[in-house]
């Protein structure tokens, strides 16, 4: 068991467990990061998303393992290259599954509800709707805002219209950034793109995502909220970190968002900031 650890880990892509910060947003925003008992609820969440998230890796990557092995990318995989066979693969994504719902059960019910969504996203994107233009895009941004709501059930607070719509765009953009950073590369199980409808799309969505957070800083139930316009303050580091990813697509390709905000340096620097002030604005006036 011991010498197998190191697969079981990788295929379990906890590195992409960062994605489930959107748990915390929330939090965040409602003024609730400084509960110890809220944010208690909000890390046991997380930790069921984180496994959740990770089952639904291994039923994609059964999945996916013909292409997977194929490509210079995903070859390395531990399905992919046979290191992990699909039998034990499924067992353990059915561990982890029933796991995390078994956590997400006792936050609330409706935490485990959202969850029971996640997985069905999950799962229905890996089963084939993942080939399906835009669509695939619309689903792995459903399971950002899924992670959200999940995270506003567990303080619990009524969940932002503005922090679900800033979270898709925010979540479409870093979808379609992906296909435009892979569309060079094998097709593999994957949906097809013109470079062109791309392009345009991630571009578009960058502007929007940007005039969407602003907008929502400037909103008056935002204000009433937070108790002060200050939360404009952090809208520059959100431009910041939007025009730099955008940068890293185009000059480095940027194939894995995670990677990219843990390997790029002013990038995470940016995102650290952005959610301290945040969270400090908010606070000061809760």
């Amino acid at each position: 068991m011991t010498g197998r650890l190191p697969v079981l880990v990788r295929a379990l892509r906890p590195h992409h467990w960062l994605k489930n910060g959107f748990v915390v947003a929330p939090a965040l925003f409602s003024g609730n990061a400084l509960d110890p008992a809220a944010m208690g609820r909000v890390a046991l969440t997380v930790v069921s998303f984180c496994l959740a998230s990770s089952a639904g890796y291994l039923v994609n990557d059964v999945l996916d393992r013909a292409s997977d092995a194929a490509d210079p990318r995903r070859r390395a995989r531990p399905v992919a290259s046979g290191e992990l066979g699909t039998g034990p693969a499924l067992a353990l994504a059915l561990a982890l599954a029933a796991v995390g719902a078994a956590i997400a059960a006792g936050v609330t019910a409706n935490v485990a509800l959202t969850l029971g969504g996640y997985l069905a996203i999950s799962v229905s994107y890996s089963l084939g709707l993942k080939l399906v233009p835009i669509l695939e895009a619309m689903l792995l941004a459903a399971g950002f805002v899924v992670r959200v709501v999940a995270g506003a059930e567990a303080i619990p607070v009524p969940s932002s219209h503005w922090l679900v719509v800033c979270s898709f765009l925010l979540a479409l953009l870093l979808a379609f950034g992906k296909r435009l950073a892979d569309s060079s590369g094998p097709v593999g199980r994957r949906p097809s793109y013109p470079a062109i409808l791309l392009g345009g799309t991630v571009h578009g969505l960058a502007a929007v995502t940007v005039v969407a957070y602003v907008l929502y800083t400037v909103a008056p139930e935002t204000i009433a909220n937070v108790g002060s316009r200050r939360l404009l303050l952090t809208a520059p580091l959100v431009l910041f970190g939007v025009l730099r990813y955008l940068l890293l697509l185009h000059r480095d390709g940027a194939h894995d968002p995670t990677a990219t905000l843990i390997g790029d340096r002013p990038l995470l620097v940016a995102v650290v900031a952005w959610a301290v002030l945040a969270a400090a604005i908010v606070a000061g006036h809760s």
